[in-house]
C-alpha cells in the first residue's frame, strides 16, 4: 500500500472552535478523489510517532486536509505556523 508524504504548515480555521489541520498537496487530492465517500477518504495518518486512524476531509475547495486533534498535537509538539512533516496511507 502506498504512504503518501509530505510537509506543509500548521493552520487553524478562522471560525470559533476551528479545526488545527495541515493541507493536503493538490496531486494527492487528484490521485485519491475518486476513493471519496461524501468528500471523506479515510487513513491512517503519522506525524512523529504517532500514528491514528482519521479521514482527509473537504475543503469546499476541491483540496482536502488532515485535522490534527488535540491530543497529537500535544504529545508531537504541534506548532500552528510551523512546518510539519507528515504521512498517511489508505484505509479500507
Amino acid at each position: 500500500m502506498d504512504v503518501y508524504q509530505a510537509q506543509e504548515e500548521v493552520k487553524i480555521f478562522p471560525q470559533k472552535g476551528g479545526w488545527v489541520y495541515v493541507s493536503i498537496p493538490v496531486d494527492f487530492t487528484e490521485q485519491l478523489n475518486h476513493m471519496a465517500n461524501r468528500g471523506l477518504i479515510t487513513v491512517r495518518a503519522t506525524v512523529g510517532t504517532t500514528s491514528w486512524d482519521t479521514s482527509l476531509m473537504p475543503m469546499g475547495d476541491g483540496t482536502h486536509f488532515i485535522p490534527l486533534n488535540a491530543k497529537v498535537r500535544k504529545k508531537e509538539g504541534i506548532e500552528l505556523g510551523k512546518e510539519l512533516k507528515f504521512s498517511f496511507k489508505l484505509r479500507g
